[in-house]
């Protein structure tokens, strides 16, 4: 992991912060990673052709990445398949990229976010027989990774090849919370009718994907992980994306997200993404940051602009894992202390709508609702898809 940041000078009280502290608690030690049972896996790819959709987080806890473990096995890896931020993990969020050849294999990387919609090529799907499928998601309905995963898992069906999921564990697995997505507002960050803290792995919601008819059936076995429930903590050894470098960011990213269409600056471009929010026009804070280009954020908001607002990096590590709930409380502070309350919500609200999978959520932000008040709106949906999901489960709740 990481080491966390240094503190900034202040943190004003927010409505987040709990009666008390506790340490943070991590079961990785006890958790057997899907792409670790070689005994499983390996004798379903003899003899055929492979192809890997992955990124940098692939890894088996040896740290060898599953491409060098098929290939010193003697499998036959045809072609990889790379996701938002590319196969290394060091684009922009939503930039494309484009296919490439893995220098070390040789092997041809073909991007699945070079902005065509439609998936692999005819052409990509002939060259191999099996997918396998290790890449580390984090349990969110706005993170693109499993939407990519859902794509591939059409073509596979269209083209009868067979799936192989490598189940990891979801850092963000031990809650769900939010609304459950309007497929009116279906898009490339929101791709099912569910939760936006959904509380799945990838194998879980591949199962549930097919098994509720929202992508069609394809030949899918998922290699499951061993000592994983839905209470364990699992923290991530590798940075997921450029703007998820540690814990804190993967936990407030699930409050944060929605700072994405608006003109608030979440700290992209700063050491510290998805851990800070604030704004050139905002008083009465002493904490400042000013976003620059660097990698995995070229073009920031505010780029350059000195930013007031507030440093999340104090807050509690157990206190957040024990949160268990999305925290509207930031997004409803910038909006009470943004001047122009007009331009708050961009291109009118398009962007903030697709990541909330709702309208009505910005709509009682814009009449004056609480944060509370608006969490308890979409108590319903998270009861409703929690028993939807259970008999796709593979882990104990």
């Amino acid at each position: 992991m990481p080491k966390l940041l240094k503190l900034s000078t202040l943190l004003l009280s927010l409505s987040c912060s709990l009666a008390f502290a506790a340490e943070p608690r991590w079961d990785n030690e006890g958790i057997t990673l899907g792409d670790e049972k070689e005994e499983l896996y390996l004798p379903l790819l003899e003899g055929q052709r492979v192809a890997i959709f992955s990124n940098q987080t692939g890894c088996q806890k040896s740290g060898k990445h599953v491409l060098d473990v098929l290939i010193e096995k003697g499998v036959n890896v045809t072609t990889l398949f790379s996701p938002e931020h590319g196969f290394r993990g060091t684009a922009d969020a939503g930039e494309r990229v484009n296919s490439s050849v893995d220098e070390k294999t040789g092997i041809p990387i073909l991007s699945l976010y070079d902005g065509k919609k439609m998936g692999p090529s005819d052409e990509a799907m002939q060259g191999f027989d099996v997918m396998v499928v290790d890449i580390q998601d984090v349990g969110l309905r706005f993170y693109t990774y499993y939407v990519t995963m859902l794509q591939l898992m059409r073509r596979c069906s269209e083209c009868d090849r067979r799936v192989i999921i490598l189940d990891r564990p979801n850092p963000n697995g031990h809650f769900v919370d939010g609304p459950i997505l309007d497929m009116k507002l279906k898009s490339g960050v929101g791709a099912l009718p569910i939760p936006i803290v959904h509380g799945m792995t990838l194998g879980e919601l591949a199962f549930m994907a097919q098994g509720e008819g929202w992508v069609p059936a394809c030949r899918l076995e998922v290699i499951p992980c061993s000592g994983y429930t839905h209470q364990s903590l699992y923290a991530l050894p590798i940075a997921p994306s450029p703007n998820l470098p540690n814990m804190r960011s993967v936990y407030l990213y699930p409050s944060l997200c929605y700072f994405e269409g608006t003109p608030v600056s979440l700290g992209r471009g700063t050491e510290a993404p998805f851990q800070l929010y604030g704004h050139p026009s905002f008083t009465g804070y002493q904490f400042s940051f000013t976003p620059e280009s660097r990698p995995g954020a070229k073009n920031p908001t505010q780029l350059g602009e000195e930013c007031h607002g507030v440093d999340l990096r104090a807050l509690d590590m157990g206190e957040l894992q024990q949160l268990k709930r999305i925290d509207l409380s930031y997004v409803v502070d910038a909006y009470m202390r943004y001047p122009q309350k007009e331009d708050f919500f961009q291109r009118e609200g398009r962007f903030f709508d697709l990541l909330t999978g709702q309208t009505r959520i910005r709509e009682m932000i814009a009449s004056g609702a609480s944060a509370a008040e608006i969490e308890a709106s979409w108590k319903d949906d998270v009861e409703r898809f929690r028993q939807q999901r259970k008999k796709y489960l593979i882990y104990p709740e």
